[in-house]
């Protein structure tokens, strides 16, 4: 199925749907099945590799994602960090904003872009290759241009400076741009077989139409302009309304969650990949093996070129429920 995978991200017919996810699919039964606990994955290559690839190992489901947050490039850029205890079972998130204004960050001078845990990544990125990279394909997971700004600066500086200084905002979008593009290719010469771009804070579902087409869709352009392919836009929200504007990004392929009506979006994407969209929480987590197969017809039979959850997995979605998906 890798091969096939790479087919499809590549643009080449392949006789079926895949099911597979470049966005973070960990689960705590996979990790237990490691000898391992959420916590400890984030600050040793070897286990955050064998972490990303539990899911594969018990399920079948074609790919592993790395790194196993969003966080890395803010913490790349000197932001701190919050660990989370064993007790609880959270990503790691931004302890403190890093700027009050985004004209700090278009002044901003990037060095040593690999501080933080980049290597540490780029590492696990290749051991994973190692392990089931015969099998799997492995996604290298960058946050988009303006998801990273809302990570490090104050939003309610943000918003005021879209409506008052939108050149501010869109150099200080350029600036975050070719930095995510820079670790993404690190990513990439690392091992991993493509790039997800998780766009969650700008997408258009969130900021709406109008925004994302004046601030984020120039920013996601120059970054997938930098990046080599094959890449996945992936968006969160109600986002039928601004596919046209989604599918001008430059990404190879576009991620949609539950809350977009696919058929509609099939509709208007038709020489662009569509995947997506099943619901994380209320089909994977809480449903059953019979809401899964069900969602998993639903989405084919609108048209989506490969199955993806809408979204990241919740850790403690069912190992029985993924394999139902992968099937």
């Amino acid at each position: 199925m890798r091969a096939e995978i790479i087919k499809l991200l590549y643009g080449e017919k392949i006789s079926s749907v895949p099911t597979f996810s470049g966005l973070i699919h960990v689960t705590i039964e996979g990790l237990a099945s490691e000898g391992l606990a959420l916590h400890e994955v984030h600050h040793d290559a070897e286990k955050m590799a064998r972490a990303a690839a539990s899911t594969f190992e018990l399920t079948g489901m074609p790919s592993a994602t790395l790194p196993l947050d969003l966080c890395s490039p803010a913490e790349a850029l000197g932001a701190e960090l919050l660990f989370y205890s064993n007790e609880e079972v959270q990503f790691p998130q931004v302890r403190k904003l890093l700027f009050q204004s985004t004209k700090e960050i278009g002044d901003l001078e990037v060095g040593d872009w690999k501080r933080g845990r980049i290597g540490l990544i780029c590492d696990a990125i290749g051991l994973a290759r190692k392990d089931i990279g015969k099998h799997a394909v492995i996604s290298g997971m960058i946050p988009g241009p303006y998801t990273l700004m809302i990570y490090i600066c104050k939003a309610q500086n943000l918003f005021r400076e879209m409506r008052d200084d939108p050149e501010t905002v869109l150099k200080a979008l350029n600036v975050l741009a070719n930095f995510l593009a820079r670790i993404g290719k690190a990513y990439l010469d690392a091992g991993a077989d493509f790039i997800t771009i998780h766009e969650m804070g700008g997408s258009p579902g969130f900021i709406g139409p109008k925004p994302f087409e004046a601030f984020v869709l120039p920013a996601l352009q120059l970054l997938t302009g930098k990046l080599p392919r094959p890449t996945v836009l992936s968006v969160c929200g109600k986002t039928d309304s601004a596919m046209s504007l989604l599918a001008q990004s430059g990404a190879d392929a576009i991620s949609v969650d539950q809350l977009n009506d696919l058929k509609a979006s099939r509709a208007l994407l038709k020489d662009m990949l569509l995947f997506g969209n099943i619901d994380p929480v209320a089909t994977l987590w809480q449903g059953n093996e019979g809401s899964v197969a069900e969602a998993v017809q639903k989405a084919k039979e609108a048209g989506v070129d490969a199955v993806w959850p809408g979204c990241d997995l919740v850790p403690q979605t069912p190992i029985q429920n993924i394999k139902k998906l992968a099937e």
